[in-house]
C-alpha cells in the first residue's frame, strides 16, 4: 500500500518549502527592501541593496516554482545558495538549535537568536526533491508526459 503513496511523498515538500521561501520574501517586500539592504549591508554583503533585490527574487520566484513543482534541479541551486549564504552570515554564530528558549515570563516564552538548522532542512528538503523529483501534480511531471506524447505522435 505504501509503494503506490512514496511518489505522493514530494507533495508536502513542496508545500512547506514553496511556502516558506514565498512567505520569506513576500515579508521582505512588505517590510521593505531597503530595510533588507541594510541588514545585508550591516553584514558587509557587497552590493547589498543588488544582493537584497537578487534574495527577494530568488525567494519569490523559487518559492512559487517549488509550489508548482516546476524546474526544480534549475531552481533549487540558487535556493540553496541562500541558505547557505543565511547560514554562515547570519545564523552560524549561534550555533545548530533553531529554537533557544530563555526565559517564560508574563508575556510568553522568549527566545534567542536561531541557529542554522532550519537553514540545513531547507537544504535537506530541496536535495531530497531534486533526487526523487517533483512527484505528481507538479508541472514537471506534467511537462514530461507532455514531451513523451508528443515524441509516440
Amino acid at each position: 500500500m505504501l509503494a503506490g503513496l512514496r511518489g505522493w511523498s514530494a507533495i508536502p515538500l513542496r508545500a512547506i518549502v514553496g511556502y516558506g521561501f514565498l512567505a520569506h520574501g513576500v515579508a521582505k517586500v512588505v517590510n521593505g527592501p531597503e530595510r533588507f539592504a541594510a541588514i545585508l549591508g550591516a553584514l558587509h554583503v557587497p552590493a547589498a541593496h543588488v544582493m537584497a533585490w537578487t534574495t527577494i527574487g530568488v525567494e519569490l520566484v523559487g518559492g512559487l516554482a517549488v509550489l508548482a513543482g516546476a524546474y526544480l534541479p534549475m531552481v533549487s541551486v540558487p535556493l540553496i545558495a541562500t541558505m547557505v549564504v543565511a547560514a554562515i552570515a547570519v545564523h552560524l554564530p549561534y550555533g545548530f538549535s533553531s529554537i533557544k528558549l530563555r526565559a517564560v515570563t508574563e508575556a510568553g516564552a522568549q527566545f534567542g537568536p536561531p541557529g542554522y538548522e532550519v537553514n540545513l532542512l531547507y537544504i535537506a528538503a530541496l536535495v531530497a526533491l531534486v533526487l526523487g523529483g517533483a512527484g505528481p501534480l507538479s508541472f514537471d511531471r506534467w511537462r514530461a508526459k507532455r514531451g513523451k506524447a508528443r515524441l509516440e505522435r
